[in-house]
């Protein structure tokens, strides 16, 4: 039988077990975090630091500001481009402008060509023949003709969608049907914004 001397503690039991004390800081490390690892971005944005200092002449001065604005216009517009109701003019804003978006946006509208055609009627105006400039002429009235059609359909098209989507909705409908027709005739990859459906989706 091994006897203990007083004021002697075993050896054994006084060393620390260097695993369970890593362990263990990794615990408390977890627990007090609460929150995902910040990404290094957003992490450097947050460091503190002494601020800039103020610019030394009026035309630093006006060069920090032009900075920081084109930088703001640059991420406004960006937003605006993907649908962002909150940096989106008040024309574009809400889900029924939305709707009629992509009402436009999912058919091919003969308003879409309207850039094209005009280009190839005013350059027949150029050409010194009588038989080409009729022939112009001509066609630009069909294709006028074609878009008259054609914007009747695609009004009859939004009052439909938007009666079944939004009942209850409170805005005019000659004003709705006017905001698609007038989208319909921009090339599409001109429109603003961008659009968020393919051709021939179902809206």
């Amino acid at each position: 039988m091994k006897l203990r001397l007083p004021g002697r503690r075993d050896r054994t039991e006084a060393a620390p077990d260097p695993a369970a004390d890593l362990a263990t800081q990794q615990l408390v490390k977890t627990a007090g975090k609460g929150r995902p690892t910040p990404r290094r971005s957003e992490a450097q944005g947050r460091r503190p630091g002494p601020p800039p200092p103020p610019p030394a002449t009026r035309k630093e001065a006006y060069k920090r500001m032009r900075q920081q604005r084109a930088a703001t216009r640059g991420t406004a517009r960006a937003a605006a481009a993907r649908g962002d109701d909150s940096y989106l003019p008040i024309r574009d804003r809400g889900p029924v402008r939305r709707l009629v978006r992509d009402v436009v946006d999912a058919r091919r509208n003969a308003g879409s060509f309207f850039l094209v055609v005009a280009g190839l009627v005013l350059a027949g105006y150029f050409v010194p023949s009588p038989a080409v400039q009729s022939y112009t002429v001509f066609i630009w009235f069909v294709f006028f003709l074609v878009i008259i059609a054609d914007s009747v359909v695609l009004g009859r098209r939004i009052k439909k969608k938007v009666l079944e989507r939004f009942p209850d909705q409170d805005h005019k409908m000659k004003s709705l049907v006017w905001y698609g027709v007038t989208r319909a005739t921009m090339v599409r990859r001109w429109r603003f914004p961008k659009p968020e459906v393919a051709p021939g989706a179902q809206v």
